[in-house]
């Protein structure tokens, strides 16, 4: 069985940051028709990133099956298998504050989310592919690196990684 779980819709916080950096572009691109044709290169510079950004750094989808987790980019794909999740749970901003000590971003920040690594003062690196500040999943892999994500339904993700169908779900759990 395959449960499809798109990337979580960004927070309002989010969506306005990647809308002010949208502007960028368009902005570079008013003045470069006004004032210089020398701005082409900058502007085409900052199209090639915010691409790369989309087709490598965003993941599109999550998928779960009795294999493992299959994360989908438009460019690539990454398995993590079963066998190796030792822990999934939802968590927020202040629980990994407080269980990962002071962190900084490694990768793309502010554009459709925050992908990357992020390197944490307890944990070393943490694979991160989030759209939001909040239902966070933390997918433990024993001695690998963790990966913090957002999909779509973040409880249902993990009710499935933890072997738990959604009709046995404990109440207290549910959102």
């Amino acid at each position: 069985m395959r449960h499809h779980f798109r990337l979580a819709p960004m927070t309002i916080d989010v969506l306005a940051l990647t809308l002010l950096l949208l502007l960028v572009p368009v902005v570079i691109l008013i003045a470069m028709l006004m004032l210089s044709l020398s701005l082409l290169v900058p502007l085409l510079l900052i199209c090639l990133v915010y691409a790369w950004v989309w087709l490598r750094f965003r993941p599109r989808a999550f998928i779960l099956d009795e294999d493992g987790l299959e994360v989908v980019w438009p460019l690539k794909r990454r398995r993590i298998r079963r066998n190796l999740i030792r822990e999934a749970r939802l968590t927020d901003r202040r629980a990994l504050r407080r269980d990962l000590g002071w962190g900084f971003r490694v990768g793309a920040g502010g554009l459709w989310g925050a992908f990357g690594w992020l390197w944490t003062q307890r944990r070393g690196p943490v694979q991160m592919y989030v759209s939001r500040n909040r239902d966070l999943v933390w997918i433990d892999l024993g001695s690998e690196r963790p990966w913090l994500i957002t999909p779509e339904r973040p409880d249902e993700l993990v009710r499935l990684l933890q072997g738990q169908d959604a009709e046995s779900q404990p109440s207290g759990l549910r959102r």
